[in-house]
């Protein structure tokens, strides 16, 4: 018996394992690999969840000129902020573009989809052959549950199912958010909404 239970557990051993060294292959290269996590968003948890922000989202007190409703996107803190009005904003972890691909400017909400599909641009395909020229929408989908389009340029505030980079610069110039924040910001707002990204 006590060789029984010797052999199951090594047995249980070379399992977790082999599973290790998958889960370092499936983030490690390729079309899931690091580089594609900087475009798409894609990486270890690419088909699952969403998860937690580690930036809650949160009240925070907030003196500027915007109408309530506004939506200011800080590149350098992270963060973006909902106007709520009387010196208040609701404040949200983002994940911002890398070096090279950070913008400012203002913009206007043009359209809102739930669990929008992704064609990459033809900008993305040329650094990037690899990526597929279409991904239906749903859990797999890099956009994730909500896409926010911004005016008329290929930049999105977007779900990811990617927690972990929110408050990390990795996008080619989207807004990341968790799933969760990207549907609460999605219910709060609408096409026309004001939009400002500053550095």
């Amino acid at each position: 018996m006590t060789r029984f239970v010797a052999l199951l557990f090594a047995a249980l051993i070379m399992l977790a394992g082999a599973g290790h060294v998958q889960a370092q292959n499936f983030g490690g290269s390729g079309f899931f690999g690091t580089d594609s996590r900087d475009i798409m968003g894609g990486g270890p948890n690419f088909f699952g969840g969403g998860g937690a922000s580690p930036i809650p989202r949160t009240t925070v007190s907030f003196a500027s000129n915007y109408a309530p409703g506004t939506i200011v996107i800080n590149t350098a803190e992270r963060r973006l902020y909902l106007v709520l009005g009387k010196g208040q904003a609701l404040r949200y972890g983002i994940g911002v573009g890398r070096d090279g691909f950070r913008w400012s400017g203002t913009h206007r909400i043009t359209a809102k989809k739930e669990w929008p599909s992704w064609t990459p641009p033809s900008q993305m395909l040329a650094r990037r052959p690899d990526l597929p020229r279409h991904m239906a929408g749903g859990i797999d989908n890099p956009l994730g549950a909500r896409a926010i389009y911004l005016g008329s340029t290929l930049y999105r505030i977007h779900g990811s199912n990617e927690p972990e980079t929110i408050g990390q610069a990795v996008s080619s110039g989207c807004f990341r958010m968790t799933n969760d924040d990207v549907t609460d910001l999605y219910g709060r707002v609408s096409i026309g909404t004001t939009v400002v990204v500053k550095n």
